[in-house]
């Protein structure tokens, strides 16, 4: 186990570091780092002299490794637009985007397991129509327009939850509930079609033959290795959910990371978007790693792939 935890945890990092730094580059070759401090109208001599101050005139390798060096210690630069500290910035804005994240991830679990137990428990009964019904609808509502809808029916015609902000958790019941919509249909179709062939092989047959059933055969026997591609759908959902969950945060004026990086990128803040990439991409990494270190908890099969 320990080797494999070795294995995915250096092909963790090295996607992490090629990732970031492509993005790094990207952003210096696509704009003018010294142009945008210095402003349009600035006169070149002004410009040359921002360069040389903040080191753009040196290779874009030498100045990632800086950067790089920079984040270790915990310096994520100043932002360009918002003139503080980088670090203080994403600080602020983080707990929105994981509170929310969280709570949808939450919201999804609720409902799509229930939904593919009970279909893959009844198949081609009216709980499996019902359940494949909920997430061709779930797949095919863009997130803006339910969030909308929900606006429109629990803020507006029936006031109960707040249509804007993030003050108390009432603020983030509509927009988790929007944000966990959107990943129903992958977790229920999977948990349903897992469970399906588990419940064929042969162990749950053998199983069946020597007395189990009801919740010890459903929830000890065939459960568990039918939640194992649900735990890494999870995980990626979870990282989706922390990295992009723009539309919702603006929907519902939401002052999280999403609105951040948007805002950043607007304004040409670069300081700023690469290190929401570089966090972007380190969650997402982490999470899969997390996902496949459960896996392989869960099936020794895999770590000795």
């Amino acid at each position: 186990m320990a080797s494999y935890i070795l294995r995915r945890g250096l092909l963790a990092l090295l996607v992490a570091l090629v990732v970031s730094f492509g993005t790094f580059a990207l952003f210096y070759f696509a704009t003018d780092p010294a142009q945008t401090i210095a402003g349009e109208d600035a006169p070149p001599e002004m410009v040359e002299e921002i360069r040389q101050e903040y080191g753009f005139d040196r290779p874009v390798s030498v100045q990632y490794v800086a950067w790089l060096g920079g984040v270790f210690r915990g310096d994520f630069g100043e932002s360009y637009f918002w003139k503080q500290p980088v670090g203080e910035l994403i600080r602020e804005h983080a707990g929105v985007t994981i509170i929310l994240a969280l709570s949808s991830l939450m919201v999804t679990t609720l409902i799509a397991l229930p939904l593919g137990i009970g279909a893959a428990l009844r198949p081609n009964s009216w709980v499996d129509r019902f359940a494949l019904s909920t997430a061709v609808s779930a797949q095919a509502i863009p997130n803006f327009w339910l969030g909308l809808m929900v606006i429109i029916l629990f803020a507006v015609m029936f006031p109960i939850f707040p249509v804007s902000g993030d003050a108390t958790w009432r603020h983030y019941v509509l927009p988790a509930l929007v944000l966990g919509a959107s990943s129903v249909p992958a977790v229920m179709r999977l948990t349903r079609t897992g469970l399906l062939e588990v419940l064929g092989a042969d162990y749950i047959r053998t199983a069946r033959a020597k007395g189990f059933m009801g919740y010890q055969l459903i929830f000890r026997q065939a459960l568990r290795n039918a939640l194992l591609p649900v735990v890494s759908v999870l995980a990626v959902q979870l990282g989706h959910k922390l990295g992009g969950s723009v539309v919702t945060e603006s929907v519902f004026s939401m002052n999280g990371l999403g609105r951040l990086a948007v805002e950043s990128i607007f304004n040409s803040d670069i300081p700023t978007v690469q290190s929401l990439i570089l966090i972007f991409v380190l969650t997402f990494v982490l999470l899969t790693l997390a996902a496949d270190l459960i896996n392989a908890w869960l099936d020794p099969r895999i770590r000795m792939g």
